[in-house]
């Protein structure tokens, strides 16, 4: 039986592990269009602008290891989308098929419901991220549209796919 996973608001000890897993999504994959992965001051400069900005950010916790982590920020700096976050979710390849993303993003959905988000959008790196965009259709999230080879990584163009959910009321009520 493996050890439970705990779902938690992320802390300044959990940036290297956080950084760990980035990196090798960076170096590795297509999920972030970084070519080059931040080291653990700028990733703890990143978590402590996003927190104090009042996003939520999370991490999966088993038996002190960071299997995963997931945050809500500022889908774009103008004040008119105030409402709106961007979410971004990560697992360590290690625990990749274990319901971690999911938990991490559910819970996440939930706290920025709770923050008064009204709106979450996914630009999810590469459409061919079939189970990133499976996560998403799985927790309410709807194809917005694909913008086509606007990333070039890998030797390869990428496309971004974007997705949204409505938040709470969304926009069916004035925030």
């Amino acid at each position: 039986m493996s050890a439970p996973v705990v779902i938690r608001p992320v802390t300044p000890g959990d940036v290297p592990g956080i950084a760990a897993i980035y990196a090798h999504a960076v170096v590795h994959g297509t999920a972030s269009f970084e070519t080059e992965p931040p080291d653990n001051a700028e990733m703890e400069l990143r978590r402590a602008r996003l927190v104090a900005g009042g996003f939520p950010y999370l991490v999966a916790e088993t038996e002190g290891s960071i299997m995963g982590y997931a945050y809500a920020g500022p889908y774009r700096p103008r004040v008119a989308y105030r409402h709106t976050v961007e979410d971004s979710v990560y697992v360590d390849p290690g625990a990749h098929g274990r319901g971690i993303g999911r938990r991490l993003l559910a819970e996440l959905i939930l706290q920025a419901e709770g923050c008064g988000f009204r709106q979450m959008i996914a630009v999810i790196g590469d459409s061919a991220q079939a189970p990133s965009i499976a996560l998403h259709r799985s927790l309410g999230f709807v194809p917005i549209g694909t913008l086509t080879g606007v990333g070039f990584k890998h030797g390869r163009w990428l496309d971004s796919v974007v997705m949204q959910r409505a938040l709470g009321e969304g926009d069916r009520t004035l925030p």
